[in-house]
């Protein structure tokens, strides 16, 4: 039993989160904060949380404590937790950044460090806010667990097996490769859908372009149409490793453009090829997995 849990930001991580320990009896009780008094109300109302904390004292009476929030408020939070959090508790983070929120915990908590557990569910969508909240959110979805060396092995333990009782599949990895693999497969992917949506919506013609947009058009975007302030903090916290992704993707599409110049097909289907190939075999990849046995390690 994780015994009180306190989630910061219940929203579709944090709110899918507990609805998940509320379905596998992992938690005695689950406490929600947040900014928006009426999102907690509503998570109230839907049975994710038992109860709504209004100041601090919330943070040295949890057993578990999640911050769902996006990583911009990370630094303040933990400014807040630092000075009351009980001994044996445990802090992690769902944010979709390490490197930043490990430097912030290493200010923030100083002896308590050890209690800091960096992770990163891979699961979500473009909808935020607690109404987009479901059980199964996480059921055979990664989680990645980006502890530091400072880490407490129990702690980690914990959320570990915190995470497993949604469903997920745990994976370990430092936080500077988080970061840096992350801003490839996920953070270029959003960047690009934003760019490509508001460079049609700032054309005269935007209307009609709109109009005729269809499903491939939907599909690429969909993410365009995720938090702005997460993407925002993410964007900022990891700008470092995104500045090259970006630089390395506008040098393929340099690439491109001078075969599309050129008006040279073969280089053109020989790229696409290609990248059809890669996407396929992803794809295979992911059919053909199955969660492991609970207790496996996949680092």
């Amino acid at each position: 039993m994780l015994g009180h849990v306190a989630i910061v930001g219940v929203g579709l991580i944090g709110g899918s989160f507990a609805m998940g320990l509320k379905a596998a009896g992992l938690a005695q009780r689950i406490t929600g904060v947040g900014r928006s008094a009426a999102n907690l109300k509503r998570a109230m109302e839907l049975g994710v949380i038992d109860d709504i904390a209004t100041d601090d004292a919330i943070y040295g009476q949890a057993d578990f404590i999640l911050l769902a929030t996006p990583v911009g408020q990370m630094a303040r939070l933990m400014e807040r937790i630092a000075p009351v959090l009980k001994a044996d508790a445990v802090v992690t983070d769902g944010g979709s950044t390490k490197m930043d929120v490990a430097a912030l915990a290493r200010e923030h908590f100083g002896a308590k460090l050890s209690r800091f557990v960096p992770a990163h569910p891979i699961a979500g969508a473009e909808l935020s806010g607690v109404e987009a909240a479901r059980v199964g959110l996480y059921q055979g979805k990664k989680v990645i667990i980006a502890a530091l060396p400072e880490t407490a092995p129990d702690a980690v333990e914990k959320v570990r097996a915190a995470w497993q009782a949604c469903g997920a599949r745990i994976y370990e990895m430092a936080p500077a490769q988080h970061d840096a693999t992350f801003a490839t497969v996920s953070h270029l992917p959003h960047l690009l859908a934003f760019a490509l949506v508001d460079d049609i919506a700032q054309r005269p013609e935007a209307d009609t372009l709109f109009q005729y947009a269809a499903s491939g058009f939907r599909d690429f975007t969909r993410i365009a149409g995720s938090s702005v302030e997460m993407w925002r903090d993410i964007a900022v916290a990891n700008q470092a490793a995104l500045l090259r992704e970006m630089d390395a993707y506008m040098a393929a599409l340099a690439t491109m453009r001078a075969q599309l110049a050129a008006g040279d097909g073969e280089a053109l289907a020989a790229t696409f090829a290609n990248a059809r190939r890669a996407r396929a075999a992803w794809l295979d990849s992911i059919e053909k997995a199955e969660p492991p046995a609970s207790g496996d390690r996949e680092a």
